[in-house]
């Protein structure tokens, strides 16, 4: 850690805002849904530290239970596609042949597409809302840890301690989940802590667009969309939830930057 002062930043920043997801109901001065119609559109204050929206809800507690959601929305949207992509990944790296001529013309037919216009092709099918957020993550974001997977399968597959493990008659199972997989583990835990942004980032842009998250739910991309009718009057709509998501972000990429320096990982 004192090799990369950067990770000990952004994971100051992500312990920061963990706490702040789980102590939301102590933190928030407000009810985030509770609508005051006399308190419309009010300017950061002493009783409004955020200030208002157009119906009179607080956007300081609308912001920090919004934190829970894009945690939420972060860290389970990388798993299902870090689970398939590892598997197929390292299959193909580690087998060869057929299974890995199968998964590159996978990649062949997923890589030439933009991943958010896939993302938001599959969500505009299955409708809006966070679970097919995940289930378009799943089809399309196992691409990169595949590659990621195949590359250090393809090395570790002719290092000494798997070709002695062969020769002592060990199953390829065997070989794969207790040699392989944790020896190809490092640079794709770099790859999650930049895929959680991108995760967060997606989520809020399809909230935004109307096809995520649906209001009233205090989540930040909702947040911004509800304030650029009022962007030039009230801005502090969507300039607060827009900075929160800056800081998320930044912090779980200073922790990948800072993963990949120690680990001695080129990006």
């Amino acid at each position: 850690m004192r090799l990369s002062p950067m990770f000990v930043i952004g994971a100051c920043l992500v312990l920061l805002w963990c706490l702040i997801a789980a102590a939301a109901p102590l933190l928030a001065t407000h009810d985030p849904y509770t609508i005051d119609f006399e308190a419309i559109l009010q300017a950061p204050n002493p009783d409004h530290w955020f200030g208002t929206d157009n119906v009179g809800r607080d956007i300081y507690s609308r912001v920090v239970y919004g934190a829970r959601l894009a945690l939420y929305i972060g860290l389970l949207g990388v798993i299902a596609p870090m689970v398939i992509g590892m598997a197929i990944g390292l299959l193909a790296g580690y087998f060869g042949g057929w299974v890995d001529a199968v998964a590159m013309r996978l990649l062949d037919i997923t890589v030439p597409f933009p991943f958010f216009v896939l993302v938001l092709a599959i969500v505009a099918v299955l409708g809006p809302g966070i679970e097919n957020y995940f289930i378009a993550l799943a089809l399309v974001g196992w691409v990169g840890y595949a590659r990621l997977a195949r590359a250090e399968a393809i090395v570790l597959r002719q290092a000494e301690f798997v070709l002695a493990e062969r020769t002592m008659g060990f199953s390829h199972a065997h070989i794969l989940l207790r040699h392989v997989l944790p020896n190809a583990l490092s640079p794709i835990v770099v790859y999650v802590m930049t895929d959680v942004t991108l995760v967060i980032l997606f989520g809020a842009a399809l909230g935004f667009l109307g096809m995520g998250v649906s209001p009233p739910a205090a989540e930040w991309g909702v947040m911004i969309a509800e304030g650029q009718t009022y962007i030039s009057s009230a801005w502090w709509i969507s300039f607060f939830p827009g900075l929160a998501m800056v800081l998320i972000g930044v912090g779980f990429a200073l922790i990948g930057d800072g993963l990949a320096r120690m680990l001695r990982i080129e990006r």
